[in-house]
């Protein structure tokens, strides 16, 4: 069912895909106002793309099965913590995202081509890129039966502005100039400068809606799919079905239970022996010896997301731009996507976006393989012959096995990188982006204004080597109302170009994000924006009888 705007005629669903497709492939806004103007849709394209009572997914479109109701899941994250949170501007893992995505709805969501579709909104309208009206949906309750209005949607995207609220997304955040109220079901955001992306940005996780003044997160008062039952964190969350939920139908089952298991050989053991019917973060060893055994469903999708080396630009020896450049030169990437990761992935060339991507920079020269240029280079910064520590864990996929493979190279650079293999539990918490020289494990993001803003900026909360560049920070805000397609694409090519020159991130390897699950559970497909399903598999998954 597509969803009407009051005084505009309706295109088909076809001619909004091509449009929405076009823009990625780099056509203008302007050219993308004048496609869809006629019919007053917005200019990315979501309006015409609504699925069924404006579920909006195709998703569903892309497994097989008849839904069945009832039952109960559990399933188990690539870890917990006692930082665990039911606020979405703090979620920083896969288990917070999911956790998340059971209780509450953003104002778009993703579907398995991640184009936006509308969700608690009906329409987004704009002229100019710069302000956005946007209708929202009407006879949708909060889990305490407090009606959705716009209220709820000003209160939810101002509070990331402010500082006190730790959100994960305030560099995303402060492209709001203005968020009003104009009516109950209408709100007026107008940005400090255009971004053509903004219902996509909007889509993300942090940026669901939660009800006007929340500020105790111990439960979770949403619109989404199910209502807390129990959340401890650290030790499991677990929601009942939302009778009311807006969604007709759904969701499927009756409850739902999310543990955290940080060691992935427990987590594939826990799935064999039925103890969850879902698990995330798939070692491909792991995924070849379940291929085999053809008990359980695997799901590999590669989408971007990352397996890094951190090298914390303020901390010494990593001060020095010789000492960098030397790290990243120790990568025989060939070598880590055949033997770490058993073909699952593409080469990286330490930048965050990915081959076949829109923005993608294919002109930069892919970095060697070259131990004796990073050798001169150790010798010149004064760290010739140095016994340096490598901090890994399993907490991020395939570290371990990539610490090896890179301390065999250190050896012929000559230097000694000790690993030190730490546990998973507390590793987010205790050493990302603390150690001097580390791994972090990075979830794909949408687009690539997302991605460069949320790890890059200088001021983003997740900004892991600690890189500062004034030039980049200019470049990722101009680049996000440019209209001129060679321009933009110029704009994404040198901000590629500072992170692989200056940055301090090693990324030899865009990892393929593997997940299994029982064949019991029907409904499960691929929302490549990582694990559970994009996160979102609560709502669409079912028990098979």
């Amino acid at each position: 069912m597509t969803e009407k705007k009051t005084g505009s005629p309706l295109i088909g669903a076809a001619e909004s895909v091509r449009a929405f497709e076009a823009l990625h492939r780099g056509l203008s806004r302007r050219d993308a106002l004048r496609l869809l103007g006629a019919a007053g849709l917005l200019a990315t394209g979501v309006g015409g793309l609504l699925g069924r009572d404006g579920q909006a997914f195709a998703a569903e479109d892309a497994v097989s099965g008849t839904p069945r109701r009832g039952g109960r899941v559990r399933a188990a994250a690539a870890g917990s913590s006692t930082a665990d949170t039911l606020d979405p501007a703090r979620g920083a893992f896969s288990g917070d995202y999911a956790r998340q995505y059971f209780f509450y709805n953003g104002l778009t969501v993703f579907d398995s081509h991640l184009e936006p579709q509308m969700a608690l909104a009906t329409s987004f309208d704009t002229q100019d890129a710069l302000t956005w009206t946007i209708k929202l949906r009407q006879g949708v309750q909060f889990h305490n039966g407090k009606t959705f209005d716009s209220a709820d949607v000003v209160y939810s995207l101002l509070r990331h502005k402010d500082p006190a609220v730790g959100s994960k997304v305030k560099a995303l955040a402060d492209q709001f100039a203005e968020v009003t109220a104009v009516a109950p079901d209408e709100v007026r955001i107008r940005l400090v400068s255009p971004n053509s992306e903004l219902p996509a940005v909007l889509a993300i996780s942090p940026f669901l809606i939660i009800a006007d003044g929340t500020k105790d997160f111990s439960t979770a008062n949403g619109t989404g799919p199910f209502k807390v039952k129990e959340f401890k964190p650290g030790v499991r969350t677990v929601g009942v079905r939302n009778e009311n939920y807006w969604k007709s139908g759904k969701p499927y089952l009756d409850e739902i239970e999310l543990i955290g298991i940080g060691d992935e050989p427990s987590r594939v053991n826990a799935l064999l022996a039925g103890d969850v019917q879902l698990t995330v973060s798939v070692d491909p060893r792991s995924a070849e010896r379940l291929k085999q055994s053809g008990k359980l469903k695997v799901v590999a999708n590669t989408s971007g997301g990352y397996t890094d080396l951190i090298m914390r630009i303020p901390n010494r020896p990593f001060n020095d731009p010789n000492v960098v450049e030397g790290m990243k030169l120790l990568f025989d990437r060939e070598q880590i996507l055949k033997s770490v990761f058993l073909g699952y992935g593409t080469i990286g060339n330490d930048q965050p976006i990915m081959p076949g991507t829109p923005y993608y920079a294919a002109d930069l020269p892919q970095r060697p393989y070259d131990p004796d240029k990073a050798k001169f280079l150790f010798q010149k910064a004064g760290i010739a012959g140095a016994r340096m520590p490598l901090v890994t864990s399993t907490a991020a996929d395939n570290a371990n096995e990539m610490a090896l493979v890179l301390q065999q190279s250190a050896r012929q650079a000559g230097l000694n990188l000790m690993v030190n293999r730490v546990s998973a539990d507390g590793y987010w918490d205790n050493h990302w982006m603390k150690d001097p020289l580390g791994f972090g494990n990075i979830n794909a993001r949408p687009t690539a204004n997302i991605l460069l803003s949320q790890f890059f900026k200088s001021d983003a909360p997740w900004n892991e080597s600690g890189w500062k560049n004034e030039q980049f920070d200019q470049l990722l805000v101009a680049s996000r109302g440019e209209t001129d397609v060679a321009k933009r694409k110029q704009m994404y090519a040198d901000m590629q170009l500072l992170i692989h020159q200056h940055s301090g991130i090693g990324l030899p390897i865009f990892t393929s994000s593997i997940d299994a699950h029982s064949p019991k559970l029907g409904g499960y497909g691929i929302i490549p924006i990582g694990g559970f399903m994009g996160y979102m598999f609560a709502e669409h998954v079912w028990l098979e009888a």
